[in-house]
């Protein structure tokens, strides 16, 4: 038995195959950890969706922001757009199915045992273990409840970058949105920047990396995320695992195996 960390799939359904076939994953006995961001850009999100389902508890996955996007997309609360290449949802049966599994999916993984953590974008630096797992489940809680399409109309706020005790509990929602699917860098006194792309090299000062700040959560963590593509030819120390090498862009989709710590790589050359 194998475990496996892989970064945002993007739809990328025939290197996700290739990879797979790399490493001699077996569906089996191997478990696939996806750091979100499973759809959007590819050409392939539907298909996706249905092979990750087929694993069932040998997948554990976190939503990342284009997971977000399109559930708000589905149920009409945001805009489809072409770059999104969504249209197939709308169009094939089981499409109702994978949305109820996709919503129900968690924003953050933890594994106490051997010490992994696992979310899209990352964890704030104001945030224990403790405040991660309440956070996070706050925001699963919504999601997946009768209410959802509420919460949809409700849950992005540019506004909430601070995290604070006095926070409403919707602003804390949407402040833990931010964190766990959206966030790159921070200002020193821990203010979210949702703007800046850059590689740490060329942002502006005083932005700094999250993964740099001081943090509550103990290092003895090791640190899985995706959403930074540009990432990818920078160098970042244990305990932190960028998984986005940007295939969706024509990059490569990323691979690690925890057990050895393996790097598996398949290119998406356009």
């Amino acid at each position: 038995m194998s475990t496996y960390f892989i970064g945002d799939i993007h739809g990328c359904y025939t290197q996700l195959m290739l990879l797979l076939k790399k490493a001699n994953f077996n569906a089996k006995k191997d478990y696939l950890w996806i750091a979100g961001d499973l759809v959007a850009r590819g050409p392939d999100s539907i298909k996706v969706l249905r092979y990750l389902y087929s694993l069932q508890d040998h997948a554990k996955i976190v939503l990342g922001n284009h997971d977000l996007n399109l559930i708000s997309v589905f149920f009409g609360k945001r805009q489809n757009k072409k770059e999104n290449a969504f249209n197939d949802f709308f169009f094939s049966k089981d499409s109702e199915m994978l949305m109820h599994w996709l919503r129900h999916q968690p924003l953050l993984q933890i594994d106490e045992d051997r010490k992994i953590i696992m979310s899209h974008a990352g964890i704030s630096p104001y945030w224990d273990v403790s405040t991660a797992k309440s956070c996070a489940k706050g925001i699963e809680e919504c999601l997946s409840s009768q209410d959802y399409i509420v919460f949809l109309e409700s849950m992005y706020n540019n506004n909430v970058m601070h995290w604070q005790l006095n926070l409403t509990p919707l602003e804390k929602l949407q402040y833990s949105i931010n964190v766990l699917t959206r966030m790159r860098y921070c200002y020193p006194n821990g203010q979210l920047d949702l703007t800046c792309k850059e590689i740490p090299c060329f942002a502006k000062k005083p932005l700094q990396p999250w993964f740099l700040m001081k943090k509550k959560i103990s290092k003895e963590y090791s640190i899985f995320f995706g959403h930074w593509s540009s990432l990818k030819n920078t160098r970042v120390l244990h305990p932190f695992y960028p998984l986005d090498y940007g295939c969706c862009w024509g990059g490569e989709l990323a691979m690690i195996r925890w057990e050895d710590k393996k790097y598996f790589f398949q290119s998406n050359k356009k």
